[in-house]
This record gives structure tokens, C-alpha cells and sequence, in this order.
């Protein structure tokens, strides 16, 4: 009866344990280009520091098509507040055309340690 109890135990606290561990992991990560008067107006740098602010990690860049791409991961709520910036803020100085998002998705760990600006 003792054992019996124990292994009740041991399976309750496996599951609460599992959910914690699934709630901890919930990371997003997505893709994005954003099209309009996006180069020669600072929007990486404001890019860097608002995904800084916000805690995200990932990277932003010029294309050679006059587009800024990246990618950002974190906390999904975080990710979508930096969606929302990239879609409608941006840097004072920039317009913001088109933003498209892509590849989001759910990830159990973070592949980048800080947002960098690429050259």
C-alpha cells in the first residue's frame, strides 16, 4: 500500500513537472522582411534596440533589394510585440510599405544568445 502511494506520487509530480517544462520551452521564431524607405534611415539600429528592449534575440540586415530581413526569437508575446514594431513602427525616419512574416514557429530552445545587426 505504501509503494502504491509512492508511485502516485512520483507519476502526479512527472506530470506537473512535464507541463512546467512545456510551458518554459514555448519559444517563437520567425522570419521577416519589411519593404518601404527601410535603408539610409537607422531602422537596424532602432530594430537592434527595441528587440534588445523587448528581450528578443536574433538578426537584422540590408538586402540588396532595398529591404531590411531578419529573424527574431523569444517569448512568444515578446516575438509578436516585435512584429507589431517591425509592421508599424519602425524607425522614425523610416515608412513602412509591406511586412511579411514567415517560417514562424514554435521552438523548444533559443538559437541565438543576443539580436546582432548583420553586414
Amino acid at each position: 500500500m505504501c509503494s502504491a502511494a509512492k508511485v502516485a506520487i512520483c507519476f502526479s509530480l512527472l506530470v506537473i513537472m512535464s507541463k512546467v517544462a512545456s510551458v518554459a520551452a514555448r519559444f517563437k521564431s520567425m522570419d521577416y522582411e519589411i519593404a518601404g524607405r527601410v535603408q539610409g534611415v537607422c531602422f537596424r539600429m532602432y530594430t537592434e534596440d527595441q528587440a534588445r528592449k523587448l528581450g528578443v534575440v536574433g538578426w537584422v540586415r540590408n538586402t540588396r533589394g532595398g529591404t531590411v530581413e531578419g529573424q527574431v526569437q523569444g517569448k512568444e508575446e515578446l516575438v509578436n510585440l516585435m512584429k507589431n514594431w517591425l509592421s508599424k513602427v519602425g524607425s522614425p525616419s523610416s515608412r513602412i510599405d509591406r511586412a511579411h512574416f514567415s517560417n514562424e514557429k514554435e521552438i523548444s530552445k533559443l538559437e541565438f544568445s543576443h539580436f546582432t545587426t548583420k553586414y
